[in-house]
Parts: C-alpha cells; sequence; structure tokens
C-alpha cells in the first residue's frame, strides 16, 4: 500500500489512522531518509493511542516508553539509528515488552525485524521539489497484516 502525503499534518493524521488498527504486541519498523517525516509519522500515532506525550525522537535515549492516558497499550519508541546491530537492538530488552506494547522502530530495517514475525515496514521517502510531499509505502510482514486496510479520511 503506498499513499502520497502532501504535509506534516497529512503524515500525523496518517500516524492517527495507523493508531486504529494497532494493537498490543505489534511492531512497526521506520525507515526513511533524515527528514523523511519518521517521528512526525510518530506523533500521529502517539496521538491516537492516546498517550503522554509529547513524542519526539528518542535520539539520544536511544528508546522512549509512553504511557496510555486511556487504558491502551503503551507505545514504545525506539531509535536505531545509533545501534551497531541486532545484538546492541537485544540489549535494550524491548522482547520484554513487546507482547504489551506496540513498538515502533526507527531507523530499524536490518536491525528490528528479529523482534518479530509479523510486523509493519513502514519506508517513507521525501518527494521531488521543495515542499513537504511525502511517498509513504506500507507492508505488511507476516499474518497479521494480511489484510491490512487503513481506510480513508
Amino acid at each position: 500500500m503506498s499513499v502520497t502525503v502532501p504535509t506534516a499534518e497529512d503524515m500525523r493524521d496518517l500516524g492517527v489512522r495507523l493508531a486504529g488498527v494497532l494493537r498490543p504486541g505489534d511492531l512497526v519498523v521506520l525507515t526513511g531518509q533524515l527528514g523523511a517525516g519518521k517521528t512526525t509519522l510518530t506523533q500521529g500515532i502517539g496521538e491516537g493511542l492516546k498517550v503522554r506525550g509529547p513524542v519526539t525522537s528518542p535520539t539520544f535515549v536511544i528508546a522512549r516508553v509512553h504511557p496510555s492516558l486511556c487504558g491502551g497499550p503503551p507505545l514504545v519508541h525506539v531509535d536505531a539509528y545509533r545501534l551497531g546491530g541486532f545484538a546492541e537492538m537485544d540489549d535494550l530488552d524491548l522482547d520484554a515488552s513487546l507482547d504489551e506494547s506496540v513498538t515502533i522502530v526507527e531507523w530499524g530495517e536490518g536491525i528490528a525485524e528479529g523482534l518479530a514475525e509479523d510486523r509493519l515496514e513502514v519506508i517513507l521517502s521525501r518527494g521531488e521539489g521543495a515542499g513537504e510531499e511525502r511517498e509513504v509505502r506500507i507492508v505488511g510482514v507476516g499474518d497479521r497484516w494480511s489484510d491490512l486496510e487503513l481506510g480513508g479520511r
């Protein structure tokens, strides 16, 4: 599934819609160059999950946990940019909270796939030109995501 996202606000809205299909135990792996909208999408997911914020990039702390404000799953937000591989990812003990949380890993391609057989892989890329337009490709991996539908707005 691919979608064109014209603005940062639209990226947050996509995140809110995506949150509507996420449940405890879900892993979302975000891939895209710097400035592609990974954190903005995660902010929308956090808004949709109704977690305590603000949701900001965890680049320097590696991982942040945002508890639910409404009895839903917490959001575990990880930035794997500075991690050297799956062994360092494994050292974070994310699997201890994976079953009850929604876990989002920015820069996770090639590192985070070992956390779960079922996952969403979200590839974000900047459009051509000076605008904010982004292309977002969402790929469901595993049985959990065999019938992925986000619905329109």
